[in-house]
């Protein structure tokens, strides 16, 4: 591998080799900057990006090493971070000109966890405004005249353009992993209160994540064992110990995997392509698949997170929408109206179904399944940048909290990529790794 090429190392095995010497974390930043020049253009993936910045951090990052201090597990590594994440040294604009300049004082806990890790912060990716549908400038790295998808467009758009081995999003419906579909990558996210959101946008307390996006699922485990962890200043956040994501990843499974095929109520919305894409995935997985209908409990979950949604984020966007609802996008200021209006009881009888509905996911998992399969999204990125696609694949996942990950196994006839969203119990993501890891194999291997 030339210098020119190192933008194409997976965050691992580029700490392992800063680490050793064999790299430079300056020539690491410089090419993925390359490649940033001969796409961005095209791709529109970075909100903010300052050079000369992420240059004079490798370079620190890098007479670190040599004087023999301590090196963290992403030392001189660069990320990309989307732009509702507060970064002490870069604005964030949450995709809207109500926040255009601002600039926090502080790091969200995850931008910390980076940079204590020893991240190198290369720029702030493009969101959708506020996170929510109204798109941003970003296009979709395999066709331009597709959508990225959305919230996490930046992000997703920014390695799937090989212009950073990993980058952070955020998910309250399908943000992280509709994405990474459309994009080609891999997108996880974790268990609902694995990772600390302070700093962070908040939507919906309920339903926000953040996101991880990737190329491999090597960097998925590390991302997912530097931010874990308890943080007081997000009560969400959980008091277990830290998952051992890498380790499990690496082990073998003592059995092959049961998947549990669901296609939930919006199955017959999908395209030719992903039901053909599908059924040939059920197919080479042949007894090791189920196909099972949603119980019925769970067919209610779309109206209960559109509540859940519609009430939060009409509370926590309440100052922006007083005070600047004219410069809102019409489909966010209907949401924030909408949500207004809701009666108390209709919200709290929402939040009441989410644990009776995912006691009923537990037990599938207990009984019988190591994971669910289900598509990442409808089909493949559509076309038009008026919007950032359908989450409805994503929704009831995020609701109960529960890890995902959308793996780039699948495509159209056309060669665009299509995600398979494999999801797993609460906690059980160092499991839903190891079982992400299997599939991929014996993908690869027919």
């Amino acid at each position: 591998m030339t210098l020119t090429d190192l933008h194409l190392l997976s965050a691992a095995e580029a700490a392992r080799w800063i680490g050793s010497g064999k790299i430079s974390s300056e020539a690491l930043v410089s090419a993925c900057l390359r490649q940033i020049g001969e796409r961005e253009e095209a791709v529109r993936a970075f909100s903010f990006l300052d050079p000369e910045h992420a240059l004079g951090a490798a370079r620190a990052a890098d007479a670190e090493r040599l004087e023999g201090m301590p090196i963290g597990p992403l030392h001189g590594v660069p990320v990309g971070i989307k732009d509702i994440l507060d970064t002490a040294d870069m604005p964030t604009e949450r995709g809207s000109p109500l926040c255009a300049g601002r600039m926090p004082n502080a790091d969200a806990s995850v931008v910390a966890r980076l940079r204590a890790a020893g991240a190198i912060i290369l720029g702030k990716t493009v969101t959708t405004e506020f996170a929510f549908f109204g798109p941003g400038k970003t296009r979709n790295p395999h066709d331009p005249a597709r959508t990225p998808g959305g919230s996490s467009s930046g992000s997703a758009a920014a390695v799937g353009a090989d212009m950073l081995p990993i980058a952070i999003g955020s998910q309250t419906n399908g943000s992280t992993i509709r994405p990474a579909a459309f994009c080609g990558v891999l997108g996880y996210k974790p268990t609902r209160g694995l990772i600390s959101r302070h700093g962070m946008l908040t939507l919906s307390p309920t339903l926000d994540h953040v996101g991880c996006f990737a190329r491999s699922l090597e960097d998925l485990a590390l991302l997912g064992e530097v931010l874990s962890g308890f943080d007081a200043r997000d009560a969400a956040t959980l008091r277990t110990a830290r998952l051992p994501l890498l380790q499990t990843l690496a082990a073998e499974p003592p059995l092959p995997p049961r998947f549990a095929f669901v296609k939930t109520p919006h199955w017959q919305r999908t395209d030719a392509d992903t039901q053909s894409a599908w059924r040939e995935l059920c197919e080479r997985l042949g007894p090791q698949v189920e196909e099972l209908e949603l119980f019925p409990s769970a067919l209610e979950a779309w109206h209960w997170h559109q509540t859940i949604m519609e009430a939060e984020m009409a509370l926590h966007l309440d100052r922006e929408f007083a005070t600047g609802a004219a410069h809102m996008t019409s489909v966010l200021r209907q949401l924030i109206e909408r949500g207004r209006q809701l009666r108390a009881f209709d919200y709290q009888y929402a939040l009441s179904r989410i644990e009776p509905m995912y006691a009923s996911f537990a037990e599938l998992f207990e009984q019988s399944f190591d994971a669910i399969l289900t598509p990442a999204a409808l089909g493949a990125a559509p076309r038009g940048l008026e919007a950032t696609g359908d989450p409805a694949f994503c929704t009831l996942w995020t609701l109960c909290g529960m890890p995902a990950l959308s793996l780039p196994l699948l495509e159209t006839a056309e060669g665009l990529p299509l995600g398979v969203q494999i999801v797993g119990p609460r906690l059980g993501d160092a499991k839903l790794l190891r079982t992400a890891r299997w599939l991929a194999g014996m993908m690869a291997a027919q």
